[in-house]
């Protein structure tokens, strides 16, 4: 029988520690995740992961290995990036982790959801945060500490799980006929409005200033469904190989 959190999926980036990966496992397992991607792990297996896992050891033989977080993403609608770091000049959508467990078990019923973690010493990259629409924190009464990574995934997961359970018959979405776009094609979209962008002389890429995060953090609100891109990209290729006059300083 399919459950609610089958649709969520945990995303460990370059976890420096199997021991890590092992006690994540064991959160999943005991809050009913059982989808967990690695990205270049610096050691994914060890007698120490089996150890931890305490049980979890189909969690771990089922993992999947990618060589990016886009890569491990590619499938999935909606992206939350656990790391509480982000940039200074462009902040995105924060939630803390009672808030996001409740909009997880509302939207996973329409789309598939990853929660991404970050290294243990440096978290997600300014690159790796803009490829996430929002950003959990946990709340914690003591500044300047961070709690160890599996110790913050068995948070969030119990309170995805708590929600999910309290959420007995969740009501479809009937906004939109069809499902959102999945990361891979909206990297395709951007990557093909930044090249459109260079080419209408509207996007420099030797300055390029926060245009391109500001755009997908916009896109990244309005969640657009897999025909309306394919609509935009439309439209940017009716664009392409047109003559633009440059813009004026």
């Amino acid at each position: 029988m399919t459950h609610l959190l089958d649709q969520l999926c945990v995303v460990m980036i370059q976890t420096s520690h199997a021991g890590n990966i092992g006690s994540a496992a064991r959160a999943m397992k005991t809050m009913g995740i059982h989808d967990l991607r690695l990205v270049n792990p610096k050691q994914a297996d060890s007698a120490e992961a089996r150890a931890l896992a305490s049980g979890a050891d189909q969690i771990l033989d089922q993992a999947r290995f990618c060589s990016s977080l886009q890569a491990a993403t590619a499938d999935c609608h909606y992206v939350i990036g656990s790391s509480a770091r982000s940039e200074r000049s462009l902040s995105w959508p924060q939630m803390d982790a009672r808030r996001c467990g409740e909009w997880v078990a509302q939207h996973l019923q329409q789309q598939k959801i990853a929660i991404v973690f970050g290294r243990e010493r440096s978290g997600l990259s300014n690159e790796e945060l803009q490829q996430c629409q929002a950003l959990v924190h946990i709340p914690m009464a003591v500044t300047g500490y961070s709690l160890n990574i599996a110790a913050a995934l068995q948070i969030i997961a119990y309170e995805c799980f708590i929600a999910s359970q309290s959420l007995a018959a969740p009501e479809p979405n009937h906004e939109l006929d069809e499902e959102p776009a999945t990361m891979e094609a909206m990297e395709h979209f951007f990557t093909h409005l930044e090249t459109t962008l260079i080419e209408a002389q509207y996007l420099d890429p030797n300055n390029p200033r926060l245009l391109m995060p500001r755009l997908r953090r916009l896109f990244g609100r309005i969640t657009p469904t897999r025909s309306e891109v394919n609509i935009l990209r439309g439209i940017l290729s009716a664009f392409q190989g047109k003559k633009f006059q440059r813009r004026s300083s």
